[in-house]
């Protein structure tokens, strides 16, 4: 398996966006959020999706030469229209006007519409962090997930994210995770690999607990803590659609399907200025020195490092290479 530099991915992503449709510029904030995911290791954000990214540019599922439009309707409230491109260049398009809002107001809210999906919505609010901002991210996609008790898929694996400054440009701590027990990436993986999975990760069509990933992609996910995971699945849900004008999960069509609709997701973020509280970097002093009383233990996010080269399976270097047209 071949290793490769995070500056090769990243050149040789933006080459194939370009040659899919894709505006340099787009291609660019596209291929950085494909080197980081690479970088540690978040394999089902990475080159993974890339494929999918040239189909759609090419079908128009993605608008690769969208123009995002952003607007600020109150002092402490900005909204980015991604018109249908990708989710990367339009939060990049809103990023500074957001903090100026937080900054103006103390708590700021940042919504990117009729975009894309995101993919990794830790990539988002981990830069608004290192900006200086406290932020709650999240977002919604295609159905895969019952109420309790029910087996019609309602909602979607409906991540949040939730990134913390350590004051100095770093971050504190972060974590980026779905509102169910696993992310559906993993329970296709496993089907591909011809392996099982846990039982609580999914139900089948009937509603009954399955360790079969195929009948699990035929039934929905489950919630992470029951009840109480689907709760936070909802509160995903009414943000992300309702404060963007992106469109509930019901009805979002596959991500990865070559040909559909464009995805038309929302993804929604509460920032704040943690400069509104004198005491706030000395409560997270206190709560970082608790957390590491016992030998292991650690905030989330942190020792967290980038791998550069980074080894890659054959046929993922091979096939992106080729979409970037390389021999």
């Amino acid at each position: 398996m071949p290793d490769i530099t995070l500056d090769e991915i990243e050149q040789t992503t933006k080459a194939a966006l370009e040659r899919h449709g894709a505006l340099p510029w787009i291609a660019d904030e596209v291929a950085r959020a494909v080197r980081k995911a690479e970088a540690v290791g978040n394999k089902i954000c990475g080159l993974y999706y890339l494929e999918s990214y040239c189909q759609q540019l090419q079908t128009g599922r993605v608008d690769g030469k969208a123009e995002p439009v952003v607007t600020r309707p109150k002092p402490g409230a900005v909204h980015v229209d991604a018109k249908l491109g990708f989710a990367q260049p339009a939060f990049s398009r809103g990023l500074d006007k957001a903090i100026a809002a937080a900054h103006e107001c103390g708590v700021a809210s940042f919504a990117v519409g009729h975009a894309h999906t995101c993919t990794s919505l830790g990539y988002f609010t981990e830069q608004l962090a290192r900006k200086g901002m406290i932020v709650l991210g999240m977002t919604n996609a295609s159905p895969i997930v019952a109420p309790p008790g029910g087996k019609t898929r309602v909602l979607g694996t409906n991540p949040i994210a939730f990134s913390v400054p350590d004051g100095d440009g770093g971050i504190a701590m972060q974590f980026d995770q779905s509102t169910t027990t696993v992310a559906l990436g993993k329970i296709t993986m496993a089907k591909a690999a011809g392996e099982r999975i846990p039982e609580g990760w999914a139900v089948d069509a009937d509603g009954n607990p399955t360790t079969d990933p195929a009948a699990a992609l035929g039934g929905s996910l489950v919630s992470m803590g029951g009840y109480k995971g689907w709760g936070f699945g909802l509160m995903a849900e009414l943000l992300a659609a309702g404060m963007t004008g992106g469109v509930v999960s019901r009805d979002v069509k596959p991500l990865k399907a070559p040909e559909g609709p464009p995805h038309d997701l929302g993804q929604y973020y509460l920032l704040m200025d943690p400069g509104t509280s004198p005491e706030f970097f000395d409560r997270l002093a206190q709560v970082a020195e608790g957390v590491a009383l016992d030998e292991g233990a650690r905030m989330p996010g942190q020792g967290k490092v980038e791998t550069d080269p980074v080894t890659l399976e054959d046929a993922v270097w091979a096939q992106t290479r080729a979409l970037a047209g390389i021999n």
